[in-house]
């Protein structure tokens, strides 16, 4: 029984392996290379450590409903508003961070956008580093926009490359977009 729950309950295809390293590889390395082509490395400030969790989603298991765009966009952004705000009001690290992710939990089951990365978005926004606490508001465009927004982007087309794979799960936005945008039906 445990070798049935153990292992054949968590195995995934080889194919899927394959897919889930390719894209994930690809996301994490465009931001780490945008990165390094405007910053120096001591500024690591694209790189996010809530965008490896958020990768293991929205690569790993794309069709749990944590890992799709509007959570993830929705979560990461609101969860970055509340750790900015709550970092810039408050003056005690460990409250602001209890606070915050508190909050932003909150704030996604409220909003229907839970993100699990997005509470370490929160909280970053508190303890990183000076550099990303500097950053104030700006830290909600980038790195949290612009890395959400690669990532998305990455996924979108690593995870509907073989017919096994489908992402977003909801494919009610590519019919809007293909036609509206692109007049076909």
């Amino acid at each position: 029984m445990a070798k049935v729950v153990i292992y054949k309950e968590t195995l995934v295809d080889f194919n899927e392996h394959v897919w889930t390293f390719i894209g994930s590889f690809i996301g994490i390395g465009l931001i780490g290379l945008l990165q390094s082509l405007y910053l120096p490395i001591s500024d690591n400030l694209f790189l996010v450590g809530s965008f490896g969790a958020t990768s293991v989603l929205i690569y790993g298991v794309i069709n749990s409903p944590l890992a799709q765009p509007r959570n993830v966009i929705g979560g990461h952004l609101i969860c970055a508003t509340v750790g900015v705000l709550l970092n810039l009001l408050i003056p005690i690290p460990w409250l602001a961070g209890a606070l915050a992710v508190s909050s932003s939990i909150v704030l996604m089951q409220v909003t229907k956008t839970l993100h699990p990365p997005g509470g370490a978005t929160a909280l970053i926004a508190i303890i990183g580093s000076e550099k990303i606490k500097n950053l104030g508001l700006l830290y909600i465009v980038t790195p949290i926009g612009s890395g959400i927004v690669i990532l998305l982007l990455v996924a979108f087309v690593f995870n509907n490359i073989t017919a096994n794979r489908s992402y977003p799960r909801n494919k009610s936005w590519y019919k809007f977009w293909k036609r509206n945008y692109l007049g076909k039906n």
